[in-house]
């Protein structure tokens, strides 16, 4: 064969580089610094710097106290009490003060606690009105208009004699 023959068909297939009609530049330019430098900067090295709570847990110094240390430790720091809770199941009997109660002091999640608004605040925040009268229910007047009201029949209407109107 002539090395000037091309052995693709002539409506040549066109792919993610070729398709616009020019190649793309698929070399970058370089970085201005070095990778070593640039690790030591925003945002990097504050994502390096701070723990999450699971990689901290997972350091070789890390120490919880409250913890239990085995199966042992862990029933016993359960909310079962012998005296009122007689005969329950076992997984009701290894249920942790942490899975049901908010005050048992520990951070268990990355999550910022949101403090809700005093009651004060909350007492003018929602205002509540009771009308003076009592309103007929059936009443239209003043209702959110739609073509779905309570006044309108399902297709159809009974006649004086007991037969139906049709729609």
């Amino acid at each position: 064969m002539p090395p000037t023959r091309d052995p693709f068909p002539y409506p040549r297939y066109e792919n993610d580089v070729t398709f616009s009609g020019e190649a793309p530049c698929l070399q970058r330019a370089p970085y201005s610094k070095p990778t070593h430098l640039s690790q030591d900067e925003d945002p990097w090295s504050r994502l390096n710097a701070t723990a999450t709570l699971s990689s901290a847990r997972r350091e070789v110094y890390y120490f919880d106290p409250e913890a239990p240390n085995d199966n042992l430790d862990f029933n016993l720091k359960g909310l079962y009490n012998h005296q009122t809770d007689l005969l329950k199941n076992k997984n009701e009997v290894i249920f942790q003060k942490e899975t049901f109660h908010k005050d048992h002091g520990r951070i268990l999640k990355n999550r910022v606690k949101e403090i809700p608004p005093s009651s004060e605040h909350r007492k003018y925040m929602v205002r509540e009105w009771m009308s003076p009268r009592k309103e007929n229910i059936h009443c239209i007047e003043g209702a959110i208009e739609s073509h779905h009201t309570a006044t309108t029949n399902r297709g159809y209407s009974r006649k004086d004699d007991g037969g139906f109107y049709s729609i």
